[in-house]
């Protein structure tokens, strides 16, 4: 496996490839990987000539006060794993060569970027944009592969994809979760014990999002309420937003027909958490 934390490098190796008509997988991530991100690295050894592994932790996508600096970093093991799950290349920029002085260029996705953690990060989704539009130009992919855990996320850069015409194919790819249903994060290393017990609530809430699909529930209200409720009872649970959202514009529903994203976003104790699931199909 290559190892590459030189921009020029890195194109110049993309290129080459992709004149020999290579296809090329890329798997965008911000390191301290975990058996989900490697689940995308297999997913994309599986469908492409070569792989390429981005380890970056963008500033752009960090608030004031956010965890930017403390974000956790393990370079060394995260080559070992991304040998291991057969990447082709590692490449790992430093924030000034990806924003050199003067850079002023930034993306927006507009609506998509709102709701959610949107609304609670402003300009999260300006950096994720930027950068994976970035990492785009400079790996030339075939395809690029994110997890469904950033349902948003997935649909910002789905919508960029689309509306910049972009030849570049989107494989969204399951959430990996721990064995009592705790989806894999790399800030899941911030949890304490106790913490970490609490934190399978989000998964919970989500099952009970599912119980009521399946049983026909048709008000929001309902979904939304059981949600709140599952989590509250856990003592260092603080909700940030519990939502159920169109799975393609992400405004919320008042109703569910045939298919939503139940979303939550709650902090136990100092972290932040994630966690989706689409609900369709009633069985």
């Amino acid at each position: 496996m290559r190892v590459f934390d030189s921009t020029a490098d890195m194109k110049r190796w993309a290129w080459e490839h992709r004149l020999e008509g290579k296809s090329i997988g890329l798997v965008p991530t911000m390191g301290y990987l975990h058996e989900g991100h490697i689940s995308l690295v297999r997913r994309a050894r599986a469908e492409n000539d070569l792989v390429v592994v981005s380890l970056f932790v963008n500033p752009t996508q960090f608030g004031p006060g956010e965890d930017l600096e403390r974000y956790p970093r393990d370079p060394e093991g995260d080559e070992r794993k991304c040998a291991e799950a057969g990447a082709n290349v590692l490449y790992m920029p430093t924030a000034a060569q990806l924003y050199p002085p003067g850079f002023q260029t930034y993306v927006e996705v507009d609506k998509v970027s709102r709701p959610l953690c949107g609304a609670s990060r402003p300009g999260h989704f300006r950096g994720v944009a930027t950068i994976v539009l970035k990492l785009f130009s400079i790996v030339q992919p075939s395809a690029a592969y994110f997890g469904r855990k950033d349902h948003q996320q997935l649909q910002v850069i789905t919508t960029m994809v689309r509306d910049l015409d972009l030849n570049i194919r989107i494989v969204p790819c399951e959430t990996i979760r721990e064995k009592d249903g705790l989806a894999m994060s790399s800030r899941n290393a911030y949890l304490a014990s106790h913490e970490r017990r609490q934190a399978v609530c989000l998964y919970q809430a989500l099952l009970e999002a599912r119980r009521l699909f399946n049983d026909g529930e048709r008000s929001a209200e309902r979904y939304l309420r059981a949600m709140r409720e599952r989590v509250e009872q856990e003592p260092d649970a603080r909700i940030d937003y519990v939502s159920l959202v169109d799975p393609e514009t992400l405004e919320d529903l008042q109703e569910v027909q045939d298919r939503a994203v139940a979303a939550l976003a709650v902090k136990i104790g100092s972290t932040r958490l994630i966690d989706n699931m689409l609900l369709e199909g009633r069985t």
